[in-house]
Parts: C-alpha cells; structure tokens; sequence
C-alpha cells in the first residue's frame, strides 16, 4: 500500500471517531477563523478555492458560508461521505495534493488544513510546486500544520490517525519561496487543550 492509500485507509477506519473529536469545543479557535477570514477576504467573494485534504468538510463549508466557491478534496472515502452527508449543497471529490484534478492557473486558492502533514518531508516541494500550478497570478494558500520548537526544521510524531511531520514555519516558508510563492505571514499560536505543539499557519500568494 502507498503512502496516499495508507493515509486515506487509516481515516476510514476512524471516520466517525475523527468526526466527533473534531466537533468539540476544544477545536474552535479564534486564530483559526482569524486566518480563514484572512485569507476569504484576499481571495474576494466567489473566488474558487480548493481545500486540500478537506476530510468531512467543515473548514470548506465555512468558507462557503463565506462566500466562496469551494471544492473539497480527500484522500478518505469515508470522511467524504460525511462531507456529502452533511453539506449536500457543496462538492466534494477523492483525489491526491500530488496530483489535483484542476487545470493550470484555474483556481483563486488553496487551502492545506493540516492535510500536509502525512507526506513524508522530501514530497511537500512536490505538493507546493502543484499548488502554485493550479493557482491564478494573485491567487493565495494558505496551509496549517503542528510547528516544531525550532530545534528541527521538521520532526515526525506520533499522531493520533497516522504517522505525521511537524514543521518549522521559516522552513515551509522557504520551501513555498521556492515553488515561487510570495509569503505574505506567519502565525504559531501555543498550543490549545488536548493539543500537544505550537500550531502554525503560513499565508501566501502567486505574484502576477
């Protein structure tokens, strides 16, 4: 089995599980929809976004409710059946961040919702280089992820579904220079009930 099926079986198995944890309280953070909001306000209303790694869709279906036109995208089909379950109204789709089903220059953004974070560290160039294909000159990423302690520019850890990576955002934003990106900021907050690291953010956008 490959990583992408490794990832998408181990959610499946605990679809339901992920799906409750997520849902409480603990997983509303006002950075988190301070960032969201950020970024719905760069791309402008009715921009094409695609959330990357959406699982059972709630960061999609709050940008939506936002105003933008979101497509989400998983590797798990059982977090996929949730999402259509529940936001009927939006669509979803399996696929891979290695390989996204949109045409070049075809999208106002990205977003990567702690989905980058089961790929083993040497294919992130990769993702971000696919990233900045499907996006417009101006269009705008934004990823989240568990930061390391600047020890390590990326450490594994044992996350809760599957084996992840954390990162340094002065890495990542290294990385998302070199895919030809424009970071625009960086954020870690200290970590919140029942979370273990420093959570991060990078915000960036394809130069015109």
């Amino acid at each position: 089995m490959n990583d992408i099926a490794a990832i998408g079986a181990a959610y499946d198995e605990i679809a339901v599980l992920y799906d409750e944890l997520v849902r409480q309280p603990l997983y509303s953070q006002p950075f988190d929809d301070a960032m969201l909001a950020a970024f719905t306000e760069l791309v402008g209303p009715g921009g094409a976004v695609a959330d990357i790694g959406c699982g059972q869709g709630r960061i999609a279906a709050q940008l939506a409710g936002a105003g933008l036109d979101v497509r989400g995208i998983d590797v798990s089909d059982a977090l996929l059946t949730m999402a259509r379950t529940e936001y009927p109204h939006l669509r979803f789709d399996a696929g891979s961040m290695e390989d996204l089903d949109f045409g070049a220059a075809t999208l106002d953004g990205v977003v990567a919702w702690y989905s980058i974070i089961h790929l083993p560290p040497d294919r992130i160039p990769g993702v971000l280089a696919e990233f900045h294909r499907v996006l417009r000159a101006g269009g705008h990423a934004l990823l989240a992820f568990q930061a390391t302690d600047g020890s390590e520019v990326v450490e594994p850890f044992d996350h809760k579904v599957i084996r992840a990576y954390r990162w340094s955002p002065e890495r990542l934003a290294e990385l998302l220079q070199d895919s030809g990106f424009q970071v625009l900021a960086r954020m870690v907050r200290e970590p919140g009930p029942g979370e273990r690291f420093e959570q991060a953010y990078v915000l960036c956008w394809k130069p015109r």
